[in-house]
Formats: C-alpha cells, structure tokens, sequence
C-alpha cells in the first residue's frame, strides 16, 4: 500500500516541475484529481506545531503575522534505521539538506523569490520531501493561516485572500481536510472548523485536530470534543500536545517532545481513556492509513481521467501543426499545402459538402425573382407614359401604321431597369462567395496558426473574388443590354392584328392616341417585357455562376501561387511567423502531454489490489 502514496507523490512533483498547481486555467489539470490532505488552521492554532512533531524535526519557518505565504507540499518518506535523515526541494533537485535549520531558511527565501519580500501570497507551491526513520509515508499540504486582520505591510484584501486559497484547496472533492483548531478557544470561533462546515457539511472528508489541550483553564478539558459527543465528525477527533514556546526556545528534542506527549495523555486522568488515538505519533499513523484508503478508491478514477486526457491533448497538438521547417523549399511547399488545404474546404462549402453553398442558390430562386417583381412594369407602363413616349418618338410626323419608334423606347425605358436586379444579384452572390472566403479560413487550422499567411491568403482569395465580380457584372449586365439592343420580332408578328386599333391611316392624329389604341400598345409592351424578364430569370444565374462561382473554384489562388513564386526564403519566412498564443499553447500542451505520460507510466509501474 505504501507504495500508492510514492505514486501519488511522483505525480504531485511532477505537476509542480510542469506547472499545474490545480489553478484555473485553459489546460486540463491533473493536480486536483490526485487525492492530497490539506492542512487548515487560524493563525496560532499550532498548526506548524503539529507538522513539526509529526516530522519529528523543527523545519517550518516561525514570526509573527503570517508565516506561510506558499503553500507547502511536505512529503514524508520513511527510510530504515540509521540511517540519516535528510530532506530536498523540488526547485534544487541535486541538494541534500541534513541540517533542518537550512530547510527553514530555505522555505523562507524560496518564499520570498516568488512573492518579493513583500508579506504578500502565492498558490505556486513549494515542494519539500524528508527522508527519515521516525516518519510514516504521508503527504500534507500546509496552507496559509488563517487570519481576521491584515497585517503591517498587507493589503486588507488579504484575508480574503487566504481563504480564497485555501477554499479553493479544500473544497475539491478529492482534498482530505486536515482542520488544525486550539482547546483553549472556543470551537465554535475555529477558523478551520468554519470553513471545512462550508465546503465539507457532512463531515465525510474533515478529520479533527485539536491542540493545546494541556493550556486549557484549570477546571476544564476536551473530553467531550474528543470523543465527538460537542462536535461529531466522521472520524474520531486527535488531540495533540505540541511543544511550548519555552521548549521550542530551549530546543527541547523532538522525539522527547513525542515522549512527553505520550505520557501526558497516559498519565492525566481525563484522557486516560482515550491515550491509544491521542498523540501526534498517533496522528501520522492514521493521516498515511487514511490517506492510503482514499488514494486506492480513486486510483481507476485517475487511470481513466490520465487516459483520456492524453488523447485530447495528442488531438490538440495535431490540430495545432509542427513547426514549418526552415529552408526556402520547405517553406514554399509548406505554403503551398496549406493552400490546397483551404482551397479544398472552400470548395466543400460549394459543393455542399459543408453548408453556406445552398445560399447562392436562394439568391436565384428568391432574391432575383423578388426584386424582379418589384419592378412592376405595369406601373412604369401608365397611361400617361404611354402617350407622352410614344409622342414623342413620333416627333413631327406621326406614325403611319404602328408606333415602331415609341414601342422600342417603352421596351427600353422598363428592360432597362432589369440592369438593378441584375447586379445586385452579381453582388450578393460575390457577398457569399467572401463570406465562406473567411469561413474556409477559420476552418483551416493552419491558417490560425500562422496570421501573416492567413492574411494574405484571405487578401488574395477577396482580391480574386472581385476580379470575378466585375467580369460578372460586365458579362450579365451585357445579357440585359442585348435584350435592348435587338428585340424579338417574331414575338410582335404573332400579336392579333386589330385594324381598327392597330393604326388605320384614314382616321385622325386625335383617334390614333385614344386611351383604347394607347392600352393596347401598353399591353404588348408588357407582354413582351415579361417574357424577356423570364428569359433573364433564367440566364442571369447562369451567367453568374460561371464568371463567379465556377471560376472561383477553379482559380480562386492562381494569381497567389504565382507570387508565391517570386518570394525569396525572408519574405516566405513572414508568411509562416507564428501568432505567440499558438506557440505558447503548443508549449504549454507539450508540458501537459509530458506530465500525464509520466504519470501513466508511474500508474503502469505500480500495482495494486481492487
């Protein structure tokens, strides 16, 4: 079993070495899955006293105000006896320390390059292993005290500070609370019984401390808390009596210390009873058997979340691309592909591969006939109008069988105005064409990778596009101008001949602009006007679709590649000058892929039972 809390301590080291500190972040954190006891307590409730008597060894730096400002990862390892005791920091991996007074100057100084000697804190943790005899296999975090007052020096805030961080240690799920609280304070006023109740109500991950019991007024003791009759948790309640300020002046030993604490509990008559679970001997033993529990039930829970994560981190790296190489070749080339690739997506977009082509064609089927409709010919082809062009394309002479001259102008005057509808048809489809320019982009990853290639390739894409647009506005405004320039002449032969209405020479100039003669003539007008505007329905798409669909996928990168080509290796180089957020994601999902691999690797290397 012992073997479970090396693993897990492996695991935490290597989180610390590859940042993840179990902070909010964009990356997937390994810290807060792995099971830890987090050491909680106010500001003189002998929280460093305990750590230190189940270490056996004075380390921990002492002052006034708050000491701890880093929270400290302390892994304990028990080696055999006689051998020596040493400890290492995780920031000075080839160091031993043996004299524990250069550990305590050494917490103080790493402390202080992280926040300045300032007496402000940080959630980057400190990493501490002691080796030696007279310690079980336990893994603690002790975290900043906490305090009601802002001391010299310290912004107000950071009361709340501290207890932001140490909520955000404690209330994970897989976080052992270890609250720290005095006997001779009332229970109800423990900072770390408060908060543990905030994040832990039922007590299932909470284990009781509680400390100076030997300076509670005389007349009264801790039994009932003890025994968990004041103030029930889960597990029974330690009680632990540390070393006194005049000990530790004195630097009364340790191990004394333990045997002192030992025969007190043995020895006073209200703890009698209960001497075989007080002690801090006792409290380490249970911690590293409590501790072992947990981390064997949330084993396959880690496997599984490790697993998982390295696939998802394999995917993003992939995503993300290898570094282009670095010759002039590779660089084109590399270009070139990246090229193909968009390309490729945006014909997937026309071809309805992927959505946004279907929106051409509602350009034809709605918009174009819309806008159509909106002409209404027969207004433009009032009576008034009528009379007043036919007037006066007959001039001084008026015309002698039918108003050739004035049928031409009306048919010109309303097939004219087909020329609106007709390019704004050109221009929203050119609209649609850039809008999946920029979306094919988005959905090429390795333009997001490189900004100065996804800039000018989205340049060159638009720049083709209204090369294409004024070719198509220049080919389909054409079609509309034929249908002026020469008009259907078997269209006026079929017309029913009228005599009477058509243009008898015998009857007066008067007669011949009646409003019966004048309808009629506004009737074939329209007529014909619709059956060209029909006829333009049908071949303007046509026309738009080859000068701009169709040489959009066949040509929309042509001119690109081409300058691509005359491009010497400096100037290929901008292209391919990474976004730094790409680059520091790619790093930083490196550094995590290499933590959860060492991590499997650490779970393949250890067995253990179900």
């Amino acid at each position: 079993m012992e073997n479970l809390i090396s693993l897990v301590n492996k695991i935490q080291r290597a989180c610390t070495a590859l940042g993840d500190h179990g902070e909010a972040s964009a990356l997937p954190t390994l810290w807060d899955a792995l099971p830890s006891i987090a050491v909680v307590g106010g500001q003189s409730s002998g929280k460093s006293s305990v750590l230190e008597s189940i270490v056996g060894k004075d380390f921990l730096p002492r002052g006034s105000g708050i000491v701890t400002r880093r929270p400290l990862v302390l892994q304990l390892h028990k080696i055999d006896e006689g051998s020596r005791e040493y400890a290492e920091f995780l920031h000075l991996p080839r160091k031993r320390f043996t004299d524990f007074a250069a550990v305590r100057k050494e917490i103080a100084d790493e402390t202080d390059r992280e926040t300045g000697r300032s007496k402000m804190i940080s959630s980057v943790p400190i990493h501490l292993s002691i080796y030696s005899p007279n310690v079980v296999n336990l893994t603690l975090v002790d975290l900043p005290g906490l305090t009601k007052v802002a001391v010299e020096g310290q912004p107000d805030s950071i009361v709340q500070d501290i207890e932001n961080m140490v909520r955000s240690y404690i209330e994970k799920p897989n976080s052992i609370i270890l609250a720290i609280s005095p006997a001779n304070q009332d229970l109800a006023t423990s900072d770390a019984i408060k908060i543990s109740r905030e994040v832990d109500p039922t007590g299932e991950r909470t284990l009781g401390v509680l400390t100076k019991i030997d300076l509670m007024d005389k007349g009264t003791d801790a039994v009932e808390i003890l025994e968990g009759k004041s103030y029930r948790l889960k597990f029974p309640w330690v009680g632990v009596v540390n070393r006194s300020q005049a000990d530790i002046n004195k630097n009364v030993d340790m191990i004394a210390a333990r045997r002192r604490e030992r025969e007190y509990f043995s020895t006073t008559p209200e703890y009698k009873h209960l001497a075989h679970r007080m002690g801090s001997e006792h409290l380490a033993k249970m911690l590293s058997k409590h501790l072992e529990t947990v981390i064997k039930t949330k084993i396959p829970g880690i496997q599984s979340l490790i697993n998982k994560t390295i696939i998802e981190l394999e995917t993003e790296l992939s995503r993300l691309g290898k570094p282009i190489a670095t010759d002039a070749g590779g660089k084109l080339y590399a270009i070139m592909e990246i090229c193909r690739m968009f390309d490729g997506t945006y014909k997937e977009h026309l071809d309805g591969v992927r959505p946004g082509g279907d929106k051409i064609y509602n350009v034809f089927d709605n918009q174009l006939p819309a806008a159509l409709k909106r002409l209404q010919f027969d207004k433009q082809l009032s009576m008034e109008n009528i009379r007043k062009l036919i007037t006066e394309a007959d001039g001084y002479q008026p015309h002698l069988i039918a108003p050739e001259q004035g049928y031409r102008r009306l048919i010109e005057s309303s097939v004219i105005s087909i020329r609106g509808p007709a390019e704004a048809a050109v221009d929203a489809v050119h609209a649609l064409l850039k809008d999946l320019v920029h979306k094919a982009v988005n959905e090429t990853p390795e333009l997001r990778q490189y900004p100065g290639l996804r800039v000018e390739v989205t340049n060159a894409a638009c720049e083709s596009l209204e090369r294409m647009r004024e070719e198509s506005k220049k080919a389909t405004l054409q079609l509309v101008d034929m249908e002026c320039s020469y008009l259907t002449v078997d269209f006026f032969r079929k017309l029913p001949q009228d005599v009477d209405k058509g243009g008898n020479p015998s009857h007066s100039l008067f007669d011949r602009y009646n409003d019966s003669y004048l309808r009629r003539i506004g009737s074939n007008v329209l007529a014909y006007v619709n059956m060209v505007c029909a006829s333009l329905r049908n071949s303007i798409p046509k026309s738009v679709v080859y000068c701009q669909v169709r040489e959009a996928k066949r040509s929309l990168l042509d001119r690109f590649f081409t300058d691509m080509g005359k491009l010497d290796a400096k100037q290929l180089s901008s292209l391919l000058n990474e976004d730094p957020a790409v680059m520091e994601r790619r790093t930083a999902l490196a550094k995590r892929l290499e933590l959860y691999r060492s991590a499997q690797a650490e779970m393949d290397t250890v067995a253990w039972s179900k």
